[in-house]
């Protein structure tokens, strides 16, 4: 059965994601308020940290960093990788649906605190990214729910071709510099 880890903060058109790879047979993964969304909604999910055997931390700082999850998302397809995450327990994980936490609009609002703008630094997500479009031959990536329909579409018709999770990678690669620069660029401005 194949894992899809859902771990977004912009939930839009995020449950007819989830529905259809519930109705396609995939296994659902998700972090605290994603899988609270989908469990209110009847869609069966594993939580995070039941998965990892491992809870979020932090106020929620630290959610899916975790061997468990990344080792999911890094296996090479090879046997000897498999079998070494299935002797801890785990497995491939062969889809990630992620975004990120809303920075560009924090720095936006009038009167934002420097505590508010180091909270909506991702972390988790930018790390979700990197590692499944690191990964892309194996791994698909869906970082903008934009994206949905056509992975679903995809995935009905069978699988999702190599030159597709090559452009979700390279989309994904693109997002977390155009993220990463916005938060060097403002807090530069800050010092």
């Amino acid at each position: 059965m194949p894992i899809a880890i859902l771990s977004v903060h912009d939930k839009t058109g995020l449950l007819d994601f989830a529905s259809g790879l519930a109705r396609l047979g995939w296994k659902l993964l998700a972090s605290g308020g994603t899988a609270k969304l989908l469990r209110e909604h009847q869609i069966e999910v594993t939580e995070v940290a039941e998965y990892t055997h491992s809870p979020e931390i932090l106020g929620g700082r630290v959610k899916t960093l975790h061997p468990a999850i990344h080792g999911g998302l890094l296996a090479r397809p090879t046997s000897a990788d498999r079998q070494e995450l299935l002797n801890l327990g785990w497995d491939y994980i062969d889809l990630v649906a992620v975004n990120l936490y809303p920075f560009a609009a924090t720095i936006a609002r009038a009167g934002v605190t420097e505590q508010e703008i180091i909270e909506n630094i991702d972390i988790g997500g930018v790390t979700l990214i990197r590692a499944a479009a690191k990964n892309h031959a194996r791994v698909t990536l869906v970082c903008d729910p934009a994206d949905y329909a056509a992975v679903l579409a995809a995935l009905s018709s069978g699988e999702i071709a190599l030159e597709m999770r090559y452009k979700l990678a390279v989309r994904g690669f693109q997002l977390t510099a155009q993220y990463d620069s916005l938060i060097a660029e403002t807090l530069a401005r800050r010092i």
